[in-house]
């Protein structure tokens, strides 16, 4: 897979902004953060899950954190640290998607969303709306198309019915060749 090119406002701060990047530790293909102020700062905006004193990141979390330079990742065995492409070609290893998922979870970070790991049935995320996180549950589920892989109508149906009968909405990412994204409320499917 081609891997685009980040625009220097993905990885450089913002002028004037004083960046202390939080370290985490990467072992494998899992990221972890331990200070208890990064675990703090981080759980708060709706990052990672906090399991035994840590903050366990997802893939695409780390890489959106890495790429602001919110967090340095040093690798757990040899203390190395770990560049954005060096993380990502960790992750693809295990995920072929792992570029497209991030790019998804990149553009609705941008927008102001918090959008946390999806589940099952091709759900990519859970999307909070804007200041909602953390006072219920994710109102719209993700569900993310490249533009040239195909999905097939029963998958799409199968899917559509399962966020219905969550009481949820079901957005479609759909990213094109050159990393757009456009979004689709998909709300009723009946084939007949």
């Amino acid at each position: 897979m081609k891997v685009l090119a980040l625009d220097k406002s993905e990885v450089e701060p913002e002028k004037n902004q004083v960046v202390m990047p939080i370290v985490a530790s990467v072992k494998e293909t899992e990221v972890t953060v331990s200070s208890p102020e990064g675990i703090e700062e981080f759980s708060q905006k709706g990052y990672g899950v906090t399991e035994g004193g840590k903050l366990r990141l997802g893939f695409y979390e780390a890489l959106f954190l890495l790429a602001k330079r919110a967090i340095e990742i040093k690798d757990k065995k040899t203390k190395e640290k770990i560049v954005f492409e060096d993380l990502l070609k960790r992750f693809q290893s295990v995920d072929k998607d792992a570029w497209v998922r991030y790019l998804i979870y990149r553009d609705l970070r941008s927008r102001g969303y918090v959008a946390r790991e999806g589940f099952g049935l091709g759900i990519d995320f859970r999307l909070y709306e804007r200041g909602d996180y953390g006072k219920g549950t994710a109102k719209h589920l993700i569900f993310g198309i490249q533009e040239g892989q195909p999905v097939s109508i029963e998958k799409l149906a199968r899917t559509q019915r399962y966020v219905q009968n969550l009481k949820k909405n079901l957005v479609l990412a759909v990213i094109n060749r050159r990393g757009e994204i456009v979004y689709y409320s998909l709300s009723e499917l009946n084939l007949k």
